[in-house]
């Protein structure tokens, strides 16, 4: 397991915070990372929204279940669960007691209308990207602290050949796919993760007819990777509606902004 440089940042928004979400992308150790907090000392019953039992009693009666737990609670995926927003604030408004929910979410949270009106104020966010490369090397990346502190950043001086730099950047950061040596098996992985995307958290986040132009639309991207977004060249080049294409880039957006398409500042953090 890598050690995260945000498990400091959870620590410390638990110590102060009754609510706690850590957002990111699929499969950027989000879970992993909140149930290693508990093998830490933080005492909290960790349930996910991945089990349909789970889902069905949250979706059924939110506040009874909440209900039926005293301590500290960590809910996984609760993109899957919106009724618990607003039962958390409810719970939250009579007791503002730090650390009660730790909470994981794989798309953009702050676009989910219940989750806007329910949390705002009660609630601090922090973003998991994908490893970075400090933390594969096991080191804390200072670089961008270094410099706005005013102090001259030290550039490391190893240096990567070609072939190394490929690699790396083809390997990406996401956990599983540094676990693959070949870029056949990593080829794989994309495509199975985006397959399951496309499959599964589209239709949780929202009802669109655009699941068939997604992964065109996700292969003119990376075309034009080097280019500004314009919309109505990429609504003209898909031969769909400009309408119809706000909502796929919506869905996009929250589903793969938060690291597939960004994931280059943390992973080349500190060089």
């Amino acid at each position: 397991m890598y050690t995260r440089n945000i498990a400091t940042n959870i620590n410390t928004a638990l110590a102060d915070t009754p609510v706690v979400l850590v957002n990111g992308a699929r499969q950027t150790g989000k879970s992993t990372l909140v149930q290693s907090l508990i093998a830490q000392g933080y005492k909290a019953t960790y349930l996910t929204m991945d089990d349909s039992a789970v889902l069905a009693a949250c979706t059924n009666d939110s506040a009874g279940f909440l209900a039926g737990f005293d301590g500290p609670l960590i809910l996984d995926e609760v993109q899957r669960a919106p009724q618990l927003f607003s039962a958390i604030k409810a719970r939250v408004d009579r007791n503002r007691k730090p650390g009660r929910y730790l909470l994981t979410g794989s798309a953009n949270m702050m676009f989910l209308p219940k989750l806007a009106e329910s949390l705002a104020g009660r609630m601090e966010i922090i973003t998991l990207w994908p490893i970075s490369r400090g933390e594969i090397n096991s080191n804390k990346e200072q670089f961008i602290d270094t410099v706005f502190a005013g102090s001259k950043p030290v550039i490391p001086k190893k240096q990567l050949s070609q072939s190394e730099l490929f690699d790396t950047l083809l390997a990406g950061g996401y956990p599983e796919v540094l676990s693959r040596q070949s870029q056949e098996r990593r080829k794989a992985w994309f495509g199975s993760y985006i397959t399951t995307i496309l499959q599964r958290d589209v239709r949780d986040i929202a009802n669109i007819e655009g699941l068939t132009a997604m992964p065109r639309l996700l292969s003119l991207l990376a075309s034009r990777a080097s280019a500004l977004l314009n919309l109505s060249e990429l609504s003209r080049s898909l031969g769909i509606p400009r309408a119809r294409l706000n909502v796929i880039w919506f869905c996009l957006r929250q589903l793969f902004c938060l690291s597939y398409f960004q994931h280059g500042p943390a992973i080349w953090a500190d060089g």
